[in-house]
C-alpha cells in the first residue's frame, strides 16, 4: 500500500512539473519583472571540462563583486545564481530550466562546452533569457542565428571555429604539412572544428589522409586504440587532435604508449590549452614529463583585449597571484555585457536587455574598458563602446565576435608557451 501511494505521488508530481513547463513561458511573460537584476552562470564545475569551468566561475563571481562595490545595476546589488552542468549537456539543459523557471534570471553566462550550450539555448530563448557563452565555439550557432532560431537572445565572447579552422589550416601549410589526419572528440565542438578545418586546408592544397574514415571517438571514451591507429595510418605529415584536456590527455598518453608521439607532429585545438596538460598526460618510465619531447603546435583564441591588463591585475589580486585561465577574460566580458546592457536598458527584462547588448559594446560611443567607469557613463546618459578583456566585444548580427589567435607549444618544463599571434583577417602574415 505504501509503495502504491508513493507511486501515485510521483505520478502527480510529474504531471505538475509538465504543467509548469508547458505554461512557463506564459507565466514569465505575464509576471512582473523584478527591479533587482539576477544573472545565472551555467558552467562545468565538475566533470570533464571543469578545469575551465571553475576559473570561469571565479571570474564571474569577481565581476559581480566588482560591480556591486560600485553601485550595482539601477542602484541595487546584482544577484549571481550559479549552477553546475557537470560537463554534461542533459544536466546543462536541466540546470537551465532551473535558472529559467525557478530562479527567473534575466541573463545567463554560459554554457562553456558547445554541446551544453546547444542543449540549453532553446530553453533560454523560450523564456526570453539573454545567453552569452564565453567559450562555445561551434560554427553551428552562427548558422542557427542566421536562420533566426535564437531571436537575438544568443551571443558569445569567444570567436567561432569558422575562424579557428582556417587558422589551423594556415599553420599546417606554413609548417609544410601537406597531408594531415584528424583525431577528434565526437561532439558539437569536435565536429564543428573539423568541418571548419577541412575545406580551409583543402583550399590551400592540403590533403586529409583519413577523410573517408575520420577518427572520431565518444566524449566518454577511455580507450582509443582504433581511433589512434586510424589517424596515424597513411603516413600523415601531422595529426590534428581536437578535444578538451581531460579526455585529450588520455588520447595523448595512448599516442605516446604506441611510440607515435615522437614520430609525427601534432596540432592541438584550443580545448587542450590547459596549464596542467603535461601533468595530465603524465611521465615516461624514467620519470620525465612526456609532452615536452613531442613536436606540438596548438591554437587558441587570444584573450587579450584592451581591458586584459587591468582584468589580469584584478584577478591576480583577488586569487593570490593565480593567473587567469584561457576563457576567463571572455567570461569577464560576457558578464560585463549583461550588466552594462541592463543598466542601459533600465530594465531586468531579458527582451529589453538583449536590445541593449550591442548598444553598450559596439561603436559608436565613448571607448571604455573599466566596467565601473562604463556604468557611471551610462548613468550620466552617455553612449559607451565597452572594450573588453578578451576582445573589443563588437558583436555582429549573429552574436559573434572576431579575435586574434595564439599559437602555442609545450615548453621544456611542461608549461604552455605562446610563441606567436595571428588574426583571421591576416592569416598570410603568420610566419
Amino acid at each position: 500500500m505504501h509503495a502504491k501511494r508513493m507511486r501515485f505521488f510521483h505520478i502527480r508530481f510529474s504531471l505538475l512539473v509538465l504543467l509548469l513547463l508547458s505554461t512557463s513561458c506564459e507565466f514569465r511573460a505575464n509576471s512582473s519583472v523584478s527591479n533587482s537584476l539576477k544573472i545565472g552562470t551555467l558552467l562545468p564545475l565538475t566533470g570533464e571540462i571543469s578545469a575551465y569551468g571553475i576559473p570561469m566561475q571565479k571570474t564571474a563571481n569577481l565581476l559581480i563583486k566588482t560591480v556591486n562595490a560600485c553601485g550595482g545595476v539601477m542602484g541595487k546589488p546584482v544577484t549571481l545564481i550559479s549552477v553546475d552542468d557537470q560537463s554534461k549537456p542533459q544536466v546543462g539543459a536541466e540546470a537551465m530550466s532551473k535558472l529559467a523557471y525557478l530562479d527567473k534570471v534575466s541573463g545567463v553566462v554560459g554554457g562553456a562546452g558547445s554541446a551544453t550550450s546547444a542543449a540549453a539555448v532553446n530553453i533560454a530563448v523560450r523564456n526570453q533569457i539573454v545567453m552569452i557563452s564565453p567559450s562555445s565555439t561551434s560554427p553551428s550557432f552562427t548558422e542557427r542565428a542566421k536562420k533566426g532560431d535564437f531571436k537575438g537572445f544568443w551571443f558569445r565572447t569567444a570567436p567561432p571555429d569558422t575562424f579557428q579552422g582556417p587558422v589551423i589550416a594556415q599553420i599546417a601549410q606554413t609548417k609544410g604539412y601537406k597531408k594531415v589526419s584528424i583525431l577528434a572528440v565526437n561532439n558539437d565542438y569536435g565536429r564543428g572544428l573539423v568541418n571548419a578545418f577541412i575545406p580551409a586546408f583543402e583550399a590551400l592544397g592540403g590533403q586529409i589522409v583519413n577523410k573517408n574514415n575520420l577518427a572520431f571517438y565518444p566524449s566518454n571514451a577511455i580507450t582509443f586504440n582504433t581511433e589512434v591507429l586510424n589517424s596515424f595510418q597513411g603516413n600523415p605529415d601531422a595529426v590534428l587532435l581536437i578535444d578538451y584536456s581531460q579526455t585529450g590527455s588520455l588520447v595523448l598518453r595512448s599516442i605516446y604508449e604506441r611510440g607515435l608521439l615522437a614520430k609525427t607532429p601534432l596540432i592541438l585545438s584550443d580545448g587542450l590549452k590547459d596549464a596542467n596538460l603535461s601533468q595530465l598526460v603524465g611521465k615516461s618510465h624514467d620519470g620525465k614529463l612526456i609532452l615536452p619531447t613531442a613536436n606540438i603546435t596548438g591554437t587558441a583564441p587570444s584573450a587579450k583585449g584592451p581591458a586584459f591588463s587591468k582584468f589580469r591585475e584584478i584577478y591576480k589580486k583577488a586569487y593570490n597571484g593565480q593567473e587567469p585561465s584561457i576563457y576567463d577574460p571572455n567570461t569577464w566580458d560576457a558578464t560585463a555585457a549583461l550588466i552594462l546592457a541592463a543598466e542601459s536598458a533600465k530594465s531586468t527584462a531579458g527582451e529589453t536587455i538583449k536590445e541593449h547588448i550591442r548598444t553598450v559594446t559596439n561603436p559608436p560611443g565613448e571607448k571604455v574598458s573599466d566596467v565601473c567607469q562604463a556604468l557611471d557613463l551610462i548613468r550620466q546618459g552617455k553612449k559607451i563602446n565597452y572594450e573588453g578583456a578578451g576582445s573589443n566585444v563588437d558583436f555582429d548580427s549573429q552574436g559573434d565576435v572576431t579575435g586574434n589567435y595564439d599559437i602555442w607549444t609545450v615548453a621544456g618544463d611542461g608549461s604552455i608557451k605562446v610563441v606567436e599571434q595571428i588574426t583571421p583577417e591576416n592569416l598570410q602574415a603568420f610566419k
